[in-house]
C-alpha cells in the first residue's frame, strides 16, 4: 500500500492505495467508521491486494488526517472522497463503509448514484431519516460532552470491548484508540462532529437511495446502539440482502475477517458477470 495525501480547505486526508491487481475493475474503497482508522481493514487488504485495486483513507479529522477543521459536513466527505477517487482513476468505485464508513458510502450515492458499482455496508445503518426516532436525532447532536466528561479509561474500556468480541478485534481498536491517548478533547470533538453531522444528514430528509448491487453484513452481537434493529429494518423495507455474522461485534470485519472476506468477494466477483 502506497500512502498518499490530499489537501482541502480544512486539511490534509491521508490515503492509502495498492494498484497491483489482477484486473483493473471493480475498485474497492475501504472506509472506517468514527474514530477508527485505516488499520481497521488490515485483515480485508491484506485478502484483497494484488487482486483488486483497493483504496483505504484515514478520515478527515481521523489519525494521521490531522490537523483539521470540524467544520465540514457528511456531504463534504462524500466530495472529498470522490475528488480523490478521480484523481487516483477509480471510475467504478465499490464502497465497503464501515459504521460512520457506510453513512458517507450512501451520502456518495446520494450525490454520485451513476458512479457507485457496489456498496457494502459492514455493521452501518440507513440514513433515511424514517429509521431513527426524533430522541435518537436529540442524542445525536449532544454527545460531545458524554466523551469529554466520561473518564478516559472507561472510555478506553467500553470503545474496544464494546465494538469487538475477539482478543484480535479488541487488541487492534486499543491501539486505535491510543492515537487519542492524552487528548481526550481531540477524541470528545471528533466523536460528537461525527454524530452531529449524521444527524445533520438524516434531518436533511433526502432519498439517500442505494442504486447499486448492495449487501449488509453485521455482527449478531452488535451492542453499538441500535445498529441490530436498523438492519433488520433496512433488510425489510430495502430488500438488500443481509448476512448475520456469527459471534461477531459492531466491527465484525475484525472479529471475523475470514468470513466477511468471503462474503464481499462472493459479492465483488457477482459484479462482473
Amino acid at each position: 500500500m502506497t500512502e498518499h495525501i490530499y489537501h482541502t480547505s480544512c486539511g490534509p486526508i491521508h490515503y492509502w492505495i495498492n494498484r497491483v491487481a489482477e484486473q483493473e475493475k471493480p475498485q474497492l474503497v475501504f472506509l472506517p467508521g468514527l474514530t477508527a482508522d485505516h488499520r481497521l481493514f488490515d485483515k480485508q487488504i491484506e485478502y484483497f491486494e494484488g487482486k483488486y485495486l483497493v483504496f483505504v483513507w484515514d478520515a478527515p479529522g481521523h489519525a494521521s488526517s490531522w490537523p483539521f477543521e470540524l467544520t465540514f459536513s457528511l456531504m463534504d466527505k462524500a466530495r472529498w472522497l470522490d475528488e480523490i477517487l478521480l484523481q487516483e482513476g477509480f471510475s467504478a468505485p465499490v464502497i465497503i463503509g464501515q459504521s460512520m464508513g457506510g453513512y458517507v458510502g450512501q451520502a456518495y450515492a446520494q450525490l454520485f448514484p451513476d458512479k457507485l458499482r457496489g456498496f457494502v455496508s459492514v455493521d452501518s445503518a440507513p440514513l433515511q431519516r424514517q429509521y431513527v426516532t426524533s430522541m435518537e436525532l436529540w442524542l445525536l447532536k449532544r454527545m460531545e460532552p458524554v466523551y469529554r466528561h466520561y473518564p478516559w479509561k472507561w472510555l478506553l474500556k467500553d470503545g474496544t470491548w464494546g465494538v469487538a468480541t475477539t482478543d484480535y478485534g479488541r487488541r487492534l481498536m486499543h491501539d486505535i484508540m491510543m492515537v487519542y491517548d492524552g487528548d481526550q478533547e481531540r477524541y470528545a470533538k471528533l466523536s460528537g462532529h461525527g454524530f452531529r453531522i449524521l444527524a445533520e444528514a438524516m434531518e436533511a430528509d433526502l432519498p439517500y437511495e442505494v442504486p447499486c448491487p448492495a449487501l449488509l453484513v453485521c455482527g449478531d452481537k452488535n451492542r453499538a446502539g441500535s445498529t441490530v434493529r436498523y438492519n433488520k429494518a433496512w433488510h425489510r423495507i430495502s430488500g438488500i440482502p443481509l448476512e448475520w455474522i456469527k459471534g461477531a461485534g459492531h466491527n465484525s470485519n475484525t472479529d471475523k475477517p475470514e468470513t466477511v472476506n468471503k462474503l464481499i468477494d462472493t459479492f465483488v466477483q457477482g459484479l462482473t458477470q
